[in-house]
């Protein structure tokens, strides 16, 4: 029942206290709080070894640019900042609108609407729940050997099929009942967790990766604070609308999201670049200036930023 249910939630949590509590800083906050013999120590201590002067000189030659900048949003605002700035609010806008939180938050509901008995609906969505967990270990082994374009556009080719699929079952064989046969029944079930395990290895974890790896550490706090908000935002109006969409839509709402998704495949092959391997000192010069659309935002870039980026901040 909703008691179990509500208590297993306490686990993860549990997890999550206990990791807090353990964590230790990183190097860039203890040398933004003046605590440099810490962040020298801790910085050994993640390399695993003692010679690591000079990413500790990098690290605070950034912490230092970082402290030059005395409005982070009116830099935001800067054409030379609409590239990552773009692309950050987007992934979050455009991760919302796979629909995945619709699905994972009401998968009882949706279960039960094809079919399913309250006990196998609970049980259906939280195998759903595990697919999303191991798939997202996918997206650790692979994004650095595939590329993150690559698993962006092949979880955009295997949603839309999955949206699509659930779709036009439900359209087809929900017109003269309320109810799936057991065998169509099960099969949306696991079109849904082919669907979940396509955004777990692209969409879910890049959405948050991407603009990591994109935002320069002189906009990073200013510019994270907008994909974030921008996230929590759709979330609340997604987890808002999607049950009265799903009566009014009934089928169709699997085509509207899969139609999201096209647009989503058109905005990586067209807009995103590839950002595996590339250095954040180096995204300007080697990703912005070369990018057919993004290179025309760098006519305000002085050359400032390559002084204030150098090193990726840990």
């Amino acid at each position: 029942g909703w008691r179990l249910s509500l208590g297993l939630a306490s686990l993860p949590a549990a997890f999550l206290f206990v990791g807090s509590v353990v964590i230790i800083e990183t190097p860039a906050s203890l040398v933004e709080r003046n605590q440099e013999s810490q962040g020298l120590s801790t910085l050994k201590k993640i390399r695993g070894v003692e010679d690591v002067d000079a990413e500790f000189e990098q690290i605070k030659m950034a912490c230092e640019a970082a402290r030059e900048v005395k409005d982070p949003f009116k830099t935001l605002m800067k054409r030379s900042s609409m590239p990552p700035l773009i692309i950050g609010v987007m992934m979050q806008v455009f991760q919302q609108f796979t629909g995945i939180n619709a699905i994972m938050f009401y998968a009882p509901v949706l279960f039960q609407t094809v079919g399913f008995k309250n006990d196998a609906s609970l049980l259906s969505s939280v195998i759903t729940g595990l697919v999303n967990v191991f798939s997202t270990l996918v997206s650790i082994y692979g994004v650095d050997r595939v590329g993150r374009r690559k698993l962006l556009l092949q979880a955009c080719v295997q949603m839309f099929i999955s949206q699509t699929a659930i779709g036009a079952i439900l359209l087809v064989h929900l017109k003269g009942s309320n109810s799936l046969d057991e065998g169509l029944a099960g099969l949306v079930v696991v079109l849904v967790c082919l669907f979940v395990m396509s955004f777990a290895w692209s969409w879910g974890p890049l959405g948050w990766l991407i603009p990591s790896e994109t935002f320069p550490l002189e906009i990073r706090t200013s510019g994270f604070a907008c994909a974030v908000s921008s996230n929590m935002l759709f979330t609340f109006i997604i987890a808002q609308a999607f049950l009265s969409m799903m009566c009014h839509m009934r089928a169709f709402i699997f085509f509207f999201f899969a139609a999201w998704i096209v647009a989503m495949g058109l905005f990586v092959l067209f807009l995103l670049p590839e950002t595996k391997n590339v250095p954040i000192d180096a995204m300007v010069e080697r990703v912005w200036k070369q990018h057919p659309v993004w290179k025309r935002f760098m006519d305000d870039y002085d050359g400032k930023e390559d002084v204030k980026n150098v090193g990726m901040i840990i």
